[in-house]
């Protein structure tokens, strides 16, 4: 099993950083103009998605930019036209939604472990590049960034999940089977992208064995794709605090505090 190079941890923090300042303008951007975007993030288990949404999120707004992860569709949305459930949750002007998986888990996992019918499959290859070309028509900016993790580096983060207390809830018996069916996610990835990468919408790849490098090269696309420009900052002038008029707190053993928890730690420097 070959070693990744890493991007060094000290450039990767500087550059995240700066990234993460340029999310901010984007963001205000996104308020001032009314702008609507949409950026889905797919790829195979383990390939980094939920960590490059983290560090896009990270000083955004949550009443701007929304995460979107649906759980399985229940019995009621089975029976809706396949992309219903989506658009209620698609952006209104001036906010931005992340999708942690997407409408192409019917072109993914539902295709590979048969939780739809080649009919249901078929039927979304035809109807999904029409549903985006109109999100796009309407004006919503609209990105697909596939993560792409090799066999080898997938397994080792398995494992690594197996192995922490902290990250096993992130490893399930599918994620496992993903190992035996590898060929066949890589299939129906190569067929999905003949169906969907289309011009109006295209996929845009990200290599994620490096996991640092690809959170910087997935952030610096994203931006270097919309052409924003953050308004003047307001300048707020903070008021003088009115003098007091008789005010007086109630007794402290009227409210229940927390224990001081912190208070019987010791520093580390001093054990």
């Amino acid at each position: 099993m070959s070693k990744v190079k890493r991007m060094p941890r000290e450039l990767y923090e500087k550059e995240l950083f700066r990234l993460q300042a340029e999310l901010v303008e984007l963001q205000e951007w996104v308020r001032a103009e009314g702008a609507r975007i949409v950026v889905v993030f797919e790829g195979r288990d383990a390939a980094g998605k939920g960590g490059a949404i983290k560090r896009v999120t990270t000083y955004l707004n949550p009443r701007v930019a929304r995460i979107v992860a649906l759980p399985a569709p229940t019995e009621r949305e089975r029976t809706e036209w396949y992309f219903q459930r989506y658009v209620e949750h698609l952006p209104a002007a001036g906010e931005i939604v992340l999708f942690d998986r997407s409408w192409y888990n019917r072109a993914g996992v539902e295709r590979v472990m048969g939780f739809c019918t080649k009919q249901e499959y078929m039927r979304f290859l035809h109807q999904c590049p029409i549903f985006e070309r109109l999100l796009v028509e309407d004006g919503i900016l609209l990105r697909k960034y596939w993560f792409s993790v090799s066999d080898a580096e997938q397994e080792r983060r398995f494992r690594g999940r197996r192995d922490d207390p902290m990250r096993r809830w992130k490893l399930s018996a599918m994620d496992l089977e993903s190992i035996t069916r590898w060929e066949d996610y890589s299939r129906a990835k190569d067929e999905m992208m003949v169906y969907t990468d289309i011009p109006e919408a295209p996929w845009y790849v990200v290599e994620s064995d490096d996991k640092r490098r690809a959170r910087i090269n997935m952030i610096a696309h994203l931006l270097s794709t919309v052409d924003y420009k953050a308004p003047p900052p307001k300048t707020l002038e903070f008021p003088k605090r009115p003098a007091p008029k008789g005010y007086e707190r109630s007794p402290r053993d009227m409210q229940t505090y927390v224990p001081d928890h912190a208070a019987t730690l010791s520093s580390p420097s001093a054990q």
